[in-house]
């Protein structure tokens, strides 16, 4: 019998939609389509182009491991640099992209899938792949007079390049990275910067804004090998960071004990330094790193304000002490819907389940990337992924490599539909749920790791333990048809 090749689409075009087209690729996959809702590929690096976005990732360390990248400009890269890696990586490697195609239904129809994008296109497919990430729903404040603010608001996940920043009032609403990093780039110019904070972060010193020599890109990209040996090397340093999270130890003491370190070191005053100290532990919410920030935040021309918002009026904001500050320019670093995944498109499975009632109970998977009730369906950088612990290209590279060993026996005529069985899922969600007990995120802060339903939403194993749970296909943990 002579083989059969495979019809997939790919949903999103970022890191873990481009990970797996060019791992299918390499396999020896070529029909393979990626729908990319954007007018360009990058996913969160699209998206984000607010002033001062950095990855908090080291840059040799944040890119492919077929697509080395030695010469970076900084040792923390921006997000236009990684951007136009992700750009030249599709281009490089030819990639099936389509943009401005945003998936709004995907339905399994006994055998396999029908695809619909906003502008009617349709698509047939074998398997749908959902690389659709997690930083990509802007999250909206419901607060009471937002929509009669008569200056600009903008959300820093669709910044316009046209807004004028320099001279005027700016408020800036969140705390966590961006919130941070965008106070740093605006407070310099503005006439007045209030950062609006219910809740403080631990923010630990980097040198985000280090250079990278042009020496060492130079010998990096003249020697592969090197090159090879320090993205290993980080990678090793990775595990140790999982190691940190993951369990008590005196390595999670010493980094928290830098974490407060670096906010007496740079906040002398001691009433500052009480305002700016946060109510639990360091590392229980994404670290936020940042060189600049205390810095900026204590500027003469800047303010913290940590009382609630109680409205916001026409000419500015008011706060629930009464006062009102009138302000030019509303900032909206508050983050995003970060566990809808692949919704709110209308994704039905098996017998039309939707994913709207898988998940009736919060996002779940097996193994971050098969859904009990969705036949040749899988996720990348799924439910449960590693984010901040463990390097996201790799865990998406592994994960492609998983499903190129079903894909590879679907070619082979082993089964025609695979689903993974509730069974399996359960005990792995439960594992899950057992291994998140001793790790720094459940020590008591509201971030955005948790669910709605107060589940966390990560990775609580170490990266030996993710290579060899996606090593091979466990043929009694999935129906095969």
């Amino acid at each position: 019998m002579s083989k059969r090749e495979p019809r997939v689409v790919i949903i999103g075009a970022g890191v873990a939609g481009i990970a797996t087209a060019v791992t299918l690729q390499k396999a020896g996959f070529s029909d393979v389509t990626i729908l990319e809702k954007g007018s360009d590929v990058g996913g969160v690096w699209h998206w984000n182009r607010y002033p001062g976005l950095t990855c908090d990732v080291p840059s040799q360390l944040y890119q492919f491991s077929f697509a080395p990248k030695p010469d970076w400009s900084h040792v923390f890269a921006s997000g236009a640099e990684i951007q136009r890696y992700l750009h030249g990586v599709v281009d490089k490697f030819r990639l099936d992209v389509r943009l401005n195609a945003e998936v709004t239904a995907a339905e399994f129809t006994g055998s396999g899938w029908h695809v619909t994008t906003a502008a009617g296109g349709e698509l047939d497919a074998d398997f749908v792949i959902a690389a659709t990430g997690v930083l990509h729903h802007p999250f909206i404040p419901d607060i009471p007079g937002l929509d009669t603010f008569e200056g600009e608001v903008v959300h820093t996940a669709r910044w316009r390049d046209d807004i004028t920043t320099a001279g005027r009032r700016i408020a800036v609403l969140g705390s966590g990275s961006t919130g941070v990093q965008v106070v740093s780039a605006l407070q310099r110019d503005a006439a007045h910067l209030t950062h609006y904070v219910r809740t403080p972060q631990w923010v630990m010193w980097a040198p985000m804004g280090l250079p990278q020599p042009a020496l060492a890109g130079a010998i990096l990209k003249r020697v592969p090998l090197a090159n090879r040996a320090l993205y290993e090397a980080l990678l090793q340093g990775s595990g140790i960071l999982a190691d940190i999270v993951t369990r008590p130890s005196w390595r999670r003491r010493v980094v928290q004990e830098y974490a407060r370190l670096s906010l007496r070191a740079q906040v002398p005053d001691g009433v500052a330094r009480r305002r700016l100290t946060p109510d639990y532990q360091p590392l229980c919410k994404r670290q936020v790193l940042s060189g600049s920030y205390y810095r900026a935040i204590r500027a003469r021309n800047a303010e913290l304000v940590g009382e609630r918002i109680e409205q916001i009026t026409p000419r500015g904001i008011r706060t629930a002490d009464g006062q009102e500050r009138e302000v030019d320019l509303i900032v909206l670093a508050t983050g995003f819907q970060t566990h809808n995944y692949m919704r709110p498109m209308n994704l039905r499975g098996r017998d039309g389940l939707s994913i709207d009632d898988a998940w009736a109970k919060g996002p779940r998977a097996y193994r971050m990337t098969a859904i009990p009730g969705f036949p040749n369906f899988f996720t990348v950088l799924g439910p449960n992924s590693p984010t901040g612990s463990i390097s996201l290209q790799y865990s998406a590279e592994l994960t492609a490599r998983y499903i190129v060993a079903w894909l590879k026996r679907f070619r082979d005529h082993e089964f025609d539909t695979v689903e993974v069985t509730e069974d399996a899922t359960a005990r792995f969600n439960d594992d899950v749920a057992a291994a998140l007990g001793p790790t720094v995120w459940n020590t008591g802060c509201n971030s955005w790791y948790l669910t709605d339903e107060g589940n966390i939403d990560l990775w609580p194993f170490d990266r030996r333990t993710m290579t060899k749970l996606l090593a091979k296909p466990e043929l009694t943990d999935f129906y095969l048809k």
